[in-house]
C-alpha cells in the first residue's frame, strides 16, 4: 500500500522506471508463466531493491516515516526484521522437532525453519529462499517467506566456490557483510532476478528448480 502510494511521486521515478521494467519482462507469477514468483519479486522490489543518490529502499523509505504514519512499535519491528531479511543459499541438513534444519553456505550458520510452501524437502538439498526471523522472540524458528528454489546440477562445493569468488568483487573486508551484499544486492540490479530466469529447470507444486551457477553461462538452461 505504502509503496502505491508514494509511486506518483516524482523522486520515485528511478524506482517506478525499473521496478515496472523489470515486472513487465519477467512477469513475476510463478511456473509455468515465470519462475520468478511473486512473493520473490515482491520482496526483491519493496526490500533489495536500492535506488537514487541515496540508495535506498521502499522498506527503508517506509521506516522513515513511521512515525508520521503512526505505525505501531510491533509492526515497526516486523517491518524492520523484513526490511532486513534477505535471499540466502542452504544446505537442508535434516528436521529437528518438527522443523527443518537449514545450514547456509559460507557462514555455517544453522537455522530452525517453519516451511510455509507445504515443501519439506531431503537432507542435501541446496535452497535458494528467503529466511525471516522471529518477531519479538514470539517463536524461536526462522519462516520461509518465498517458495524454495533447489539449486541442481552444482554442488555445495560449486555454490561455496562461486560464492567465494563474487563476494571478492565487493569492497568490504568482513565475511559476513560481504555476503550479506552478495545475496541481498547482487553484483547488479538484476543479477539474481536473471540467475532466477536464466536457471529454470522445472518445477512441482510449491518448489521451483533452478540448474548452474551464475557466472558459468554454459550452466544456466536459458543463458
Amino acid at each position: 500500500m505504502f509503496a502505491e502510494a508514494v509511486s506518483t511521486l516524482p523522486e520515485l521515478k528511478p524506482y517506478c522506471d525499473v521496478a515496472a521494467a523489470a515486472e513487465d519482462e519477467h512477469m513475476p507469477s510463478g511456473p509455468p508463466m515465470s519462475p520468478l514468483t511473486r512473493s520473490y519479486f515482491t520482496t526483491w522490489a519493496l526490500g533489495d531493491f536500492r535506488f537514487g543518490a541515496g540508495q535506498e529502499t521502499i522498506g527503508a523509505c517506509l521506516l522513515d516515516t513511521s512515525e508520521r504514519l503512526e505505525l505501531g512499535p510491533g509492526l515497526v519491528e516486523a517491518i524492520r526484521q523484513f526490511q532486513e531479511s534477505r535471499m540466502g543459499i542452504y544446505e537442508h541438513t535434516g528436521t529437528q522437532g518438527g522443523r527443518l534444519r537449514l545450514q547456509e553456505l559460507v557462514t555455517g550458520r544453522e537455522f530452525d525453519v517453519a516451511p510455509t510452501s507445504g515443501y519439506g524437502g531431503k537432507p542435501g538439498e541446496l535452497w535458494y529462499v528467503r529466511l525471516c526471523p522471529p518477531i519479538l522472540d514470539l517463536v524461536e524458528y526462522h519462516v520461509t517467506f518465498t517458495t524454495p528454489y533447489i539449486l541442481t546440477e552444482a554442488g555445495k562445493s560449486d555454490w561455496t566456490a562461486y560464492l567465494k569468488r563474487a563476494m571478492l568483487q565487493l569492497p568490504d573486508t568482513e565475511t559476513d557483510r560481504r555476503l550479506y551484499k552478495l545475496l541481498k544486492y547482487g553484483l547488479s540490479i538484476h543479477h539474481w532476478n536473471e540467475f532466477v530466469f536464466q536457471a529454470y529447470h522445472h518445477y512441482q507444486h510449491s518448489v521451483i528448480f533452478l540448474a548452474g551457477i551464475p557466472d558459468v553461462k554454459a550452466s544456466l538452461p536459458h543463458a
